[in-house]
């Protein structure tokens, strides 16, 4: 029975069967050592002159091997155990060099080395760390929202049309028909608030923008929610709270140890996120740093990061709420301002750069027709989801996080790229 590198140190003066992959090979004097590496970690073996006659000449790191072997107690060793080789069985040997050393803590190569190397890199540990915390992003997101009794849903990402406007659409071949990569679930997340009143879903999203940038990509991963009955887009906020208030002490403790390969911290939340409205935000950034943007639809990256210092030296805290974005910003089925119809009921969370964007959903009917109006739209285009609407939708709304991109934040990593397995931009197809 094969032994995980996190047991070994129940099977101390026992014969066991290790497996794995030659992580590094060692020699000193009349000692060979071989690190085994599986997924849980590593294991010493060792070759010395009482097993001179195990054969190791045909080993290179990342074959894959399996040994048998009497293991005695080493504090100096991984986990606190070595494994004196009795037998050892290539179950798969290295057809040539390895081009990159992985087993480095840091593998010190370029992005474009990193990501044309990828099956190969991601097999070095602070690599691999990576994804273990944004496997766990993922998992505390379900973990949270199923315990809120929300319902996991999973919608079409091959559609008839975009949800969020313009350009920014893959078209894709489909028995004669126009067909496009969904760009986001909201429309079909929206009908389902009228079946279930409360839905999440993970999956992934594309956006054909031509941006070549640290904190873009053309597919990524989205955490979206959607929930009904609610007063307005503030419930949406607190609900986002919430959640981040469980997902990272939890991260915090569940990937401590991935956390201390990566030498990170994971961010606290306050009890209360600090909102701003996009014109307050706006004036602040004209007095306190001299921007001139009062009147732009949007900050810019250089403004998300100055507002995230603002929030930091005036709230305490770097994670801050921009609310009221303007109507021509925002898609059309985001709800207007109820005070003021050239602003919306919608926000985007800023930690240095934007990594959430939400707000509350138009839920009638009739208004419906007078916004698409407005945006040049034609209702049937859009027959499907607009039925919905014609028989009863609560008030509601929602949001979506960027994997990547708070992955990325949370790991404090160069480039979002980093924070994903295969990424895809503009110049990158493969691997």
């Amino acid at each position: 029975m094969r032994i995980l590198s996190n047991k070994i140190k129940d099977y101390i003066g026992k014969e066991i069967e290790v497996a794995g992959w030659v992580h590094k090979i060692r020699k000193l004097g009349g000692i060979t050592f071989i690190i085994i590496r599986d997924r849980n970690g590593f294991v010493q073996a060792v070759v010395d002159k009482e097993t001179k006659n195990i054969k190791i000449q045909d080993l290179k790191p990342e074959s894959v091997v399996k040994i048998t072997g009497k293991l005695s107690k080493d504090k100096r060793a991984p986990g606190g155990a070595e494994l004196r080789i009795s037998k050892i069985e290539i179950l798969s040997k290295v057809k040539e060099d390895i081009p990159i050393e992985i087993s480095k803590k840091d593998l010190g190569v370029n992005l474009d080395t990193l990501l044309d190397y990828r099956p190969i890199t991601l097999r070095n540990q602070k690599q691999k760390t990576i994804f273990k915390i944004s496997a766990k992003v993922c998992n505390v997101f379900q973990e949270f929202f199923d315990k809120n009794d929300f319902v996991e849903i999973h919608t079409p990402k091959i559609v008839s049309q975009g949800a969020e406007g313009g350009a920014q659409l893959f078209p894709v071949k489909y028995f004669g028909k126009k067909a496009f990569l969904t760009q986001s679930p909201q429309f079909y997340k929206q009908i389902m608030v009228g079946i279930y009143e409360r839905v999440f879903e993970i999956a992934p999203v594309y956006r054909a923008e031509e941006h070549n940038t640290r904190r873009h990509l053309n597919e990524y991963i989205s955490l979206d929610i959607e929930m009904g009955f609610i007063k307005n887009m503030k419930d949406i906020m607190e609900i986002l709270t919430e959640f981040l208030k469980f997902a990272l002490p939890k991260i915090k403790k569940d990937c401590k140890e991935e956390l201390d390969i990566l030498g990170v911290k994971i961010p606290t939340i306050p009890k209360e996120i600090p909102k701003l409205k996009l014109t307050e935000a706006q004036k602040i950034l004209e007095k306190e740093y001299k921007e001139r943007c009062l009147g732009a639809p949007d900050l810019d990256p250089k403004q998300e990061k100055l507002i995230s210092e603002y929030a930091d030296k005036k709230f305490k805290t770097k994670f801050v709420f921009i609310t009221h974005y303007p109507s021509k910003k925002r898609p059309f089925y985001v709800m207007d301002d109820p005070n003021d119809s050239k602003y919306t009921e919608s926000f985007d969370l800023i930690f240095d750069y934007e990594i959430v964007t939400g707000g509350q959903r138009i839920h009638q009917y009739q208004e419906y027709l007078e916004k698409m109006k407005r945006f040049n739209l034609n209702p049937k285009d859009f027959d499907f989801y607009l039925s919905a609407f014609k028989y009863g939708m609560p008030p509601h709304g929602g949001f979506a996080i960027g994997l990547e991109r708070l992955v990325a934040k949370l790991l404090d990593l160069d480039n979002i790229r980093e924070a994903c397995l295969f990424p895809r931009d503009i110049t990158r197809l493969i691997p």
